[in-house]
């Protein structure tokens, strides 16, 4: 028990520490907890206890640094929660195979486009809000929390290329406001996983506390040393999660 829990700890550091900069530590701390021996259901409910105190951890420290828009957060915010809210309860019509698929060539295309275009996210161009950006930054805030209410993996990554290219933001300011909706979208599926009794606090309270040191230095990290060091753990890890992805596809 006592090599489960420091494994863990490990484990759940070293993800909040990464998902804090670039998001993706959900690959690292989900099969952390089912090496560890949690059942599934459990181990997703019990990561995602831990990874929103991490969550939160990390919006606090970005938006304490001006990191944070909450002007716009203000208008975002509600449709990310409405979103997840009914996609964690909603009946999906997409069969999964093919939700796979999408969700891996569309990481495929975030990594690539970040490692090849050498401008995008480097600079903060953003110019205030417009109808068209405020149109499209609504439609990315619920759609994203519709898709992390329900499935999840690379909502980080989708955020704060989503952010970049609609309101022009660099990856720290992405960065930072991803952070805070992404933790808006996790308290949601957090709530049902609670209601259905799908987390174990033993170990996820104790993996919490490490969770949120690592996003405490993670996001210490990302502001000290801005846009350029982010860039290539985004692309890093947005092409990780989608090799594991591929990697879940190809096994079945």
């Amino acid at each position: 028990m006592l090599n489960n829990l420091i494994f863990l700890c490990t484990a759940g550091f070293c993800a909040a520490f990464i998902d804090s900069i670039a998001g993706g530590g959900g690959i690292i701390s989900v099969p952390a907890y089912l090496l560890a021996g949690v059942p599934p259901h459990l181990a997703l409910g019990t990561n995602k206890f831990s990874s929103s105190c991490a969550s939160f951890t990390s919006s606090l420290k970005f938006a304490k640094s001006g990191k944070v828009d909450f002007g716009i957060l203000k208008i975002l915010g509600p449709f990310t929660l409405i979103g997840a809210i009914l996609g964690v309860n909603t009946v999906l019509s997409i069969n999964a195979s093919y939700l796979n698929t999408i969700v891996l060539i569309l990481l495929l295309f975030v990594g690539t486009y970040s490692l090849f275009s050498k401008t995008a996210g480097i600079e903060d161009k953003f110019e205030g809000l417009t109808k068209e950006n405020k149109l499209f930054g609504i439609l990315l805030a619920f759609s994203l929390g519709f898709y992390d209410g329900f499935f999840g993996p690379g909502t980080g990554s989708f955020l704060i290329f989503g952010l970049i290219k609609i309101l022009k933001f660099d990856f720290v300011r992405a960065g930072g406001n991803g952070r805070v909706l992404n933790f808006i979208s996790n308290i949601a599926a957090l709530g049902m996983f609670a209601m259905r009794g799908q987390i174990n606090y033993k170990l996820g309270i104790p993996v919490a506390i490490f969770m949120a040191l690592g996003a405490k230095f993670g996001t210490k990290v990302a502001l000290d040393k801005g846009a350029k060091l982010m860039k290539p753990i985004f692309v890093t890890m947005s092409l990780a999660v989608a090799i594991k992805m591929l990697y879940g596809v190809l096994i079945k």
